[in-house]
């Protein structure tokens, strides 16, 4: 018997775009355990919160400023347990978002050290620099140096990987080693049943006064000098170890963004002791074949690069086939949906979807799409709440484009867009709250839980159909092997024993016809118009088929 999260359908939620209940617009504790009944019907056994500790919310909470307290907007404390207590009577797991690379500059620690400069916390963050002068030419995520002026003047700079209100943790100093592990622990023993480590790969750096090689003196992303260096694997081991002696069925899901398989490996091989599964980023290439040369590359709209993927995909599956669960997912709150990024349509929506979860691994699921729900639309550069969008939208009208073309094009791309209130019904603001909600725009679509709860044919009907067939044995357990096809259908097979089940996607919008391996196989979910003729099977324009034979009803 494998550990639980071997089977685990998770279900991400962002909670201040939930469930809002107590009238502020935004989502909170009580709000998502209103919701679980929902949850059960969708047939998912795990969630995913993203963070709820106080946080000044420069960053949507990513910037902590007390792990130990849960955010007044959120709830409270009390909230949390009852919260934690509903799930796990409901047979749904929690995991808990951890922000494990930087606190927000509000946190005492960082307060204390800037107060300070001889402050036991000056070394929980990372300072460098004299008179005023950057150590290195490196440049943060959301755009500037990665160094910031020492606000008590000492002339030193303190590194910032994200936004200049985030100040990385040091985890070369013992102490804030065990600080974390603290933390972790705390939540663990309020009866969480895992982690999502965030940024995790960014806590080591290289050398501080090495620059990146660059043509001029603007700040330069230098991701190698700050992504998974040896380090990490060093700090993090006892860490881990530390909360599996105490907690052996923790669930540690490692968010490894730019790892590739063998990094996986290395992140996720038991021997190691670190995590348990990774999400990277690295399973999307993007087509850029085809982009406005008048445009920067930053928020064009690009297709997948669906050749690309489906060699991801292959050597993901093959690399960690006996080592780890890979994750499975389309979207979450650091990209665009799935439904505006990548899928044309609905039924294009539900095949990549089969395609997706029925693969080896653990899918995870952000909340919404299983509406089919798209990103927001958004009428004002403010609304991004990103300096890096100005600049595009300037140089669009100045290429001759209007700033509403520029907006939607953002709109499109952008990750803040992704985060919409949940639509539960049709009455003022879809049910998520009597007032206006904390984010607002246009929606694409006129949808909502009560419209499609119960609906046959419906995006929500389809994808309890699919979460349901991926419970079956053969889906969780079965071995995995692609099929050679041609390039626009993606094919394979999942086999336990006598049991086989075959998942067919036609990727473009032709018409594709494949002969299926010897076996008796029936239709069991289809997303579009799929024809099965004798061993002829013909899948019109993105459609999705599911293939079971007699054995693999009952696996």
């Amino acid at each position: 018997m494998g550990a639980w999260y071997e089977h685990a359908i998770i279900y991400q939620i962002y909670p201040k775009s939930f469930q809002d209940s107590n009238g502020d617009g935004i989502g909170d504790l009580k709000g998502i355990e209103s919701r679980i009944p929902y949850l059960q019907a969708l047939g998912i056994n795990t969630v995913w919160l993203n963070p709820l500790f106080v946080s000044p919310q420069v960053d949507n909470g990513y910037d902590v400023a007390n792990y130990y307290a849960i955010d007044k907007r959120m709830g409270t404390m009390a909230d949390m347990e009852a919260l934690i207590a509903a799930f796990h009577r409901a047979g749904i797991r929690v995991l808990l978002d951890f922000v494990l690379n930087h606190t927000s500059d509000q946190h005492p620690w960082f307060q204390d050290a800037i107060r300070d400069p001889h402050s036991i916390y000056r070394d929980y963050y990372i300072f460098d620099g004299k008179d005023g002068r950057r150590p290195n030419n490196w440049g943060s995520f959301f755009g500037g140096s990665v160094w910031e002026p020492d606000p008590a003047g000492t002339g030193q700079s303190y590194f910032h990987l994200f936004d200049k209100r985030m100040p990385d943790l040091n985890w070369a100093n013992p102490e804030v080693r065990q600080a974390m592990g603290d933390v972790a622990e705390f939540w663990l023993a309020k009866g969480i049943d895992g982690l999502r480590l965030d940024a995790f790969i960014h806590i080591a750096k290289a050398n501080l006064h090495q620059d990146f090689p660059a043509d001029n003196d603007d700040p330069v992303v230098a991701e190698p000098f700050f992504a998974n260096l040896p380090q990490v694997q060093e700090w993090l081991r006892p860490f881990c170890q530390r909360l599996r002696s105490d907690y052996p069925d923790v669930f540690l899901l490692g968010e490894a963004s730019s790892a590739d398989p063998h990094l996986a490996v290395d992140y996720t091989a038991p021997h190691n002791g670190l995590m348990d599964s990774v999400i990277t980023f690295r399973y999307f290439t993007d087509d850029e074949s085809h982009p406005d040369p008048r445009l920067p590359a930053a928020f064009q709209p690009k297709p997948l690069d669906f050749a690309a993927f489906k060699q991801h995909q292959l050597i993901w599956q093959q690399t960690l086939s006996q080592v780890a669960p890979p994750t499975l997912w389309w979207s979450n709150h650091d990209l665009a949906r799935l439904r505006t990024r990548i899928a044309k349509n609905d039924t294009q929506a539900r095949s990549l979807a089969l395609l997706m979860y029925l693969q080896r691994g653990i899918p995870v699921i952000y909340y919404g799409d299983e509406l089919g729900l798209q990103n927001l639309e958004f009428d004002s550069v403010a609304a991004f709440h990103d300096q890096t969008v100005a600049p595009f939208v300037a140089q669009a009208k100045a290429a001759g484009m209007t700033e509403a073309a520029a907006l939607k094009l953002v709109s499109q791309t952008h990750k803040l867009p992704a985060r919409g209130p949940m639509p539960w019904d049709q009455t003022a603001h879809h049910g998520f709250s009597p007032a206006t909600p904390w984010l607002t725009g246009r929606a694409a679509e006129d949808t909502s839980v009560a419209e499609q709860a119960g609906k046959a044919g419906s995006m929500l009907q389809f994808y309890q159909q699919l979460i349901t067939l991926k419970k079956r044995p053969v889906f969780q357990d079965g071995d995995y092997l692609m099929l050679t096809t041609s390039a626009d259908l993606y094919v394979y097979q999942r086999t336990l024993g006598a049991a086989r089940a075959l998942v067919a996607v036609a990727l473009s919008g032709r018409a594709a016809t494949m002969t299926l391996p010897s076996g008796d196989y029936h239709l069991s979910l289809t997303a579009g118009s799929a024809k099965l003729n004798g061993n002829q099977l013909t899948l019109a324009p993105y459609t999705g088929a599911v293939l079971i034979n007699n054995e693999g009803d009952q696996a």
